[in-house]
Formats: C-alpha cells, sequence, structure tokens
C-alpha cells in the first residue's frame, strides 16, 4: 500500500506556509482520500491533462499556489485588500485534487483496481470533485467556496476563489504555450469536445 501522506508531504512543501496546523492536515488528508479512491500508486502520476504529459499535476498545482501567494502579496501592498492567505493557500492545493477522481483511465489497472463506478470518471469536473472532498474533510467554508475554478460553478466569488481562478489561468496558459504552443482558451477550443 502507498504511503500518500508520506507522498503529499513532499510534493507539496507549499503546505508548510499553511498557518493553521488544522487546515494544513485536512488539505492532506483530502489529497490522501483522492488518491487511495482514485486507485494511484503516487500523487506524481496523476497527470496535468489527459493529453498533456510533460508536466504533472503536482507542477501545476504547486505552479498555482506560488502565483496565488505573490498575488495576494500585491493585492495587500499595492491595493489594501485583506484575503486570507491560509484559504488562498490551501483553495490552490486542492483546486485539482479532483484530478485523482477525473484521470483514473490513466491509472495503471495491473498495478491497482481504482473504484471507477464510485469516484472515477469525468462525469463530474474535478473543481466539483475537489470541492466535495474538501467539504468530506472538514475544510472551512471559505476555502471549499474557493476550490471551484470555472466560471459559472460559484455563484458569488470571493477575493481567495478569483486567487486561486487567475493563478490557475495563468500557469495553464504558460502550461499549454511551453508544451503545445497554444494558449489555454485555444486549447479549451480545441480539445474540450475531444477530453470525454
Amino acid at each position: 500500500m502507498p504511503d500518500h501522506e508520506t507522498q503529499v508531504r513532499e510534493a507539496f512543501p507549499e503546505l508548510d506556509g499553511i498557518e493553521s496546523d488544522d487546515l494544513r492536515e485536512r488539505v492532506v488528508e483530502a489529497w490522501v482520500l483522492g488518491l487511495e479512491r482514485g486507485g494511484w500508486r503516487h500523487v506524481e502520476d496523476v497527470p496535468y491533462a489527459w493529453n498533456i504529459h510533460e508536466v504533472s499535476n503536482v507542477e501545476h498545482v504547486r505552479g498555482v499556489t506560488r502565483i496565488a501567494v505573490e498575488s495576494l502579496q500585491v493585492q495587500r501592498e499595492f491595493h489594501g485588500a485583506d484575503p486570507d492567505p491560509d484559504v488562498a493557500r490551501a483553495a490552490c492545493l486542492l483546486h485539482d485534487v479532483g484530478k485523482c477522481y477525473e484521470y483514473v483511465d490513466h491509472v495503471d489497472d495491473e498495478l491497482v483496481d481504482p473504484d471507477r463506478e464510485t469516484y472515477g470518471g469525468s462525469e463530474i469536473p474535478h473543481s466539483i470533485s475537489g470541492y466535495a472532498l474538501a467539504h468530506e474533510v472538514g475544510c472551512p467554508v471559505a476555502v471549499q467556496r474557493a476550490i471551484p475554478h470555472f466560471l459559472g460553478e460559484v455563484p458569488s466569488r470571493t477575493i481567495e476563489a478569483e486567487l486561486v481562478k487567475s493563478a490557475n489561468d495563468a500557469s495553464s496558459n504558460a502550461i499549454t504555450e511551453s508544451t503545445m504552443g497554444i494558449t489555454l482558451s485555444e486549447w479549451v477550443d480545441e480539445y474540450s469536445q475531444t477530453a470525454d
């Protein structure tokens, strides 16, 4: 049985930036549940996207977290805004935990047995299954509400939710540009119909 807890702690050094010990543990717990239920051997095996394998989901999540934390500092220093750093970090670290469920087709069936009927597949977007995982492990509502990062998923958005969304867009644009030579918008236009 893989030691998912150790994997998660080692994969995401940004966890140390969460001041609340309780919240930090809940973020780890959500990842461990997602990995176990999805049948993953290692957190690094979860892909960023079904057709982009040069970048792992871990790399993307770390990038989103770092971009959001930098943006948070700018919002505070230049604009006097007061986003909650723990909420922003936790939501960034969890914004793609749902890919553990969505991308189970990439799990090596000979090594593990994912629970595809209960948790697997792309019917539920990863941002919604990530929200559900955060809720299940008892993350604060402010963190839960900042996880869905597609427009229209949450009717009223917080400043932390906007940080997650904008950092996700910035990271995703960099990834699609560097791996495929196209913008995120072009990737969505070209591949969203074929992703299912």
